[in-house]
């Protein structure tokens, strides 16, 4: 079976203090719609420049925004479907989490499945490696450095199946989902079950713990970020051993290193939240304004493109024209939008 071995220390208590803190400004905050959409928006394009640049990704944000907008990009097209395949994982994420679905093995390949898409053979994505792998150095002119050597591919499934189940007890035993997102980030790292995309599945799946669990801080944090930005720390904080076993000896450096990081962003986080929450002195903010995934999709659209039509709705929603009707006359209602033009001319822009 498999059970994590580490320390609570004061370190990471007082952190773990800090951030339930912060959790409870972000959550209460009252901030427009519109702002919250864009921070997320933010969020999103920052998750997955960072988890794919960390890999070796030349895009940089400008063009992540421009393909997470669904605009044509002049770059190599490896780099393209990484960017691509990054944002469709996170989006499977928000399925699963909407869905209320378990994190189960099949979610774990679906994942992975996703951010390998076009980049690695077809037999290989969303599947266990069949063979050795190893994590290497290259240095110039000599021969690579073996920093780090999985565990026998047949010990694979048996390594994951223990890993899943356990993470599905963690949530009986009530253990912090900051510490669950950790754990199960070094272990994806740990076992590297596929030839490919382990980094950026074991990421993903971070992210996914947090969001389930209830810590996803309105959506708005992008760990990565800590992570890329002194990425020397990220290796060496999670290469904590040369093989599988010495690795699983004990942890607790690299638990302190992820929540001092979850902390950073957080503390971020929050500071744009309360700069925008003082500085909502016109009185429009009276309460939070929760909005349907559709109506998020149009005001995330609209905030992109300032100006938005009955035709767009209806490509954004994949829904009839009445559907789309009435969809922009609730948020219309609301005092989310307001219309621009008449009849045929009809467009709607931000209230």
């Amino acid at each position: 079976m498999f059970e994590p071995k580490y320390k609570l220390t004061n370190k990471i208590l007082a952190d773990l203090t800090a951030i339930a803190e912060a959790k409870g400004i972000i959550d209460r905050a009252k901030i427009l719609p519109q702002q919250e959409i864009r921070l997320r928006r933010q969020a999103i394009i920052r998750m997955t420049h960072h988890s794919t640049e960390i890999e070796g990704n030349k895009l940089n944000l400008v063009q992540v925004e421009a393909l997470y907008a669904k605009k044509k990009v002049d770059a190599p097209d490896r780099d393209i479907y990484e960017v691509k395949n990054y944002l469709a994982a996170l989006k499977y994420i928000e399925k699963v989490v909407a869905e209320h679905k378990l994190i189960t093995e099949k979610v774990i390949l679906k994942i992975h499945s996703l951010v390998t898409h076009k980049t690695l053979e077809s037999q290989f994505s969303g599947a266990y490696r069949p063979g050795p792998i190893y994590v290497v150095r290259r240095h110039y002119g000599m021969p690579q450095e073996i920093l780090y050597t999985g565990p026998d591919a047949k010990k694979v499934p048996k390594l994951m199946s223990d890993f899943v189940h356990w993470l599905q007890e963690s949530e009986k035993k009530e253990i912090s989902p900051i510490l669950v997102a950790a754990i199960a980030h070094l272990e994806i790292a740990a076992i590297h079950p596929f030839n490919d995309g382990n980094g950026r599945t074991a990421r993903a799946l971070a992210t996914l713990v947090l969001y389930q669990r209830g810590y996803d801080f309105r959506r708005l944090f992008a760990l990565e970020d800590y992570y890329n930005t002194k990425r020397q720390d990220y290796y060496k904080a999670i290469n904590v051993g040369e093989n599988y076993d010495k690795r699983r000896t004990d942890i607790t450096s690299w638990l302190e290193y992820f929540i001092k990081g979850f902390k950073n962003e957080i503390d971020n986080v929050k500071d744009k939240i309360l700069y925008l929450f003082a500085h909502a002195v016109d009185g429009k903010v009276k309460s939070q304004i929760y909005l349907t995934p559709e109506q998020l999709k149009i005001i995330d659209f609209l905030d992109q493109v300032s100006r938005i039509t009955v035709k767009d709705v209806e490509d954004i929603l994949s829904c009839p024209r009445r559907t789309a009707q009435l969809q922009l006359q609730k948020l219309k209602k609301i005092k989310m939008i307001k219309s621009a033009g008449k009849g045929k001319a009809t467009s709607y822009i931000a209230n």
